[in-house]
């Protein structure tokens, strides 16, 4: 029966380490004689202690402990050979975890921020939204950073990425045209039911913040023309919360998030994504 790939890993690594062995007790009774193999000898004893042993390296180890022998002659050429051999092993690099945008179009902040999220791991296992304020968008994933869908939104009508401190305690009529931002930063969101008794996911509960279906009380602010609007400045007109279309919070946002919480990350327009985001690096 044909030997297995293990049976033949173990025996050539049994091979090495007995002719390491015996390498070392050569160096301590001969002194200066063994010093070349010793030093050979012991540069193979870290790099096995440091790499993990591949076939390659196996080879290239089998190779070094032959140098080692003492009733062998060996050449200079034979010795560069083979510690060029055990110096040039490929070491695996580690791999960074993406989120996956399938083919939806994105800015590059977007990009950048839902890929430390994925490899971070910053959502904590959770579903999580991207709120791209820039590009007036949405996105939303699963928990591993794939996408579950995406849409454009309506945001507060101020440019700016910080709310007023006690704004969630204050009437609309209150709040003036400068003061309704759509805050940015990370939020721990859950579903829950609004002042009108009307399902929302809350973003910031102090602040009132959440994303919600599409308010079209008020024909005046044609909310639906401005979700269809290619231009971003359109799409800004609420008091601060995330308008998003009915479709879209029923089919993608409620399923999501439906008996968890999640994480929602509202990207800053005035600010730096270091700033906003203290954790933040760049997934190279």
């Amino acid at each position: 029966m044909p030997m297995r790939r293990g049976q033949s890993y173990r025996k050539n690594r049994n091979k090495i380490r007995l002719r390491l062995l015996a390498a070392l007790m050569c160096t301590k009774r001969s002194g200066s004689i063994c010093s070349i193999s010793a030093i050979i000898t012991k540069a193979l004893c870290l790099s096995l202690l440091v790499v993990s042993f591949t076939s390659h390296q196996v080879d290239a180890a089998d190779n070094a402990a032959q140098l080692s022998d003492p009733s062998r002659s060996f050449s200079s050429h034979e010795v560069a050979a083979a510690l060029s051999t055990i110096e040039t092993q490929p070491v695996a690099a580690p791999h960074p975890k993406r989120a996956n945008f399938e083919r939806e179009h994105k800015s590059r902040d977007a990009q950048h921020v839902a890929d430390w999220v994925v490899d971070s791991g910053d959502n904590r296992g959770m579903p999580f939204a991207i709120i791209d304020k820039i590009d007036a968008k949405v996105f939303v994933f699963d928990s591993d950073g794939r996408l579950r869908g995406a849409a454009p939104v309506l945001l507060g009508v101020a440019r700016g990425d910080y709310a007023v401190p006690d704004i969630g305690d204050r009437k609309l009529s209150d709040i003036r045209p400068e003061e309704r931002t759509t805050p940015a930063g990370r939020f721990v969101a859950s579903l829950g039911i609004n002042f009108h008794g009307k399902d929302v996911l809350w973003v910031d509960y102090n602040g009132a913040v959440s994303m919600h279906r599409v308010v079209t009380n008020n024909p005046k602010e044609r909310r639906l023309q401005r979700l269809a609007s290619p231009k971003p400045l359109d799409h800004r007109i609420s008091y601060g919360c995330i308008n998003v279309p009915v479709k879209f919070f029923n089919d993608v946002v409620s399923p999501a998030f439906t008996g968890t919480y999640g994480i929602v990350y509202v990207l800053p327009e005035t600010r730096s994504i270091n700033e906003i985001f203290a954790l933040y690096y760049d997934v190279q």
